[in-house]
């Protein structure tokens, strides 16, 4: 059971590392891009598909966002970066990609069926997957910033 969070966390922390190289951190900032990634993106999966917990995603990963914005926030002053350096980063991860695709198809598939019932029920795939893909990313941009608004003496001081 162990090693399907191990694995989460260290494709979150692969994909982290590549997402941060576009913008060129420093080379110091790339540990903490994999460490807040494989974090938040493993406890969302906890949240989710775990033994006790059977969260609706939307809001694992409001939770799992804060747990990054946090991580992000304190380990700030540690790495000498900004928090946003690593904290951008590690929530790419956990974009809602199958979501979106799916609205497509859904949307797709209504503008190309004919017959009010096939409509409808493609619409309905199409509404479901676009309601969900927003509120995730929302989810997303609402529980990363919130720490650095919480704590917002400790998230500037790498910026000092």
């Amino acid at each position: 059971m162990w090693n399907i969070y191990f694995q989460d966390a260290l494709f979150a922390a692969i994909a982290a590392i590549g997402f941060a190289s576009i913008s060129k951190p420093p080379k110091r900032a790339y540990i903490y891009c994999a460490l807040t990634a494989a974090a938040g993106h493993s406890f969302r999966l906890m949240l989710t598909n775990g033994s006790t917990m059977h969260m609706h995603i939307t809001i694992a990963t409001l939770l799992a966002a804060f747990l990054i914005g946090t991580i992000a926030v304190f380990l700030s002053p540690l790495a000498k970066t900004p928090a946003e350096t690593y904290l951008f980063p590690a929530l790419l991860p956990m974009i809602p990609g199958i979501y979106a695709y799916k609205a497509f198809g859904g949307l797709a598939m209504c503008i190309l069926r004919n017959g009010h019932d096939i409509f409808n029920s493609y619409f309905y795939l199409f509404a479901t997957n676009a309601i969900t893909c927003t509120s995730i990313i929302l989810c997303m941009v609402i529980g990363a910033t919130t720490p650095i608004f919480i704590f917002k003496k400790t998230s500037f001081q790498a910026t000092r």
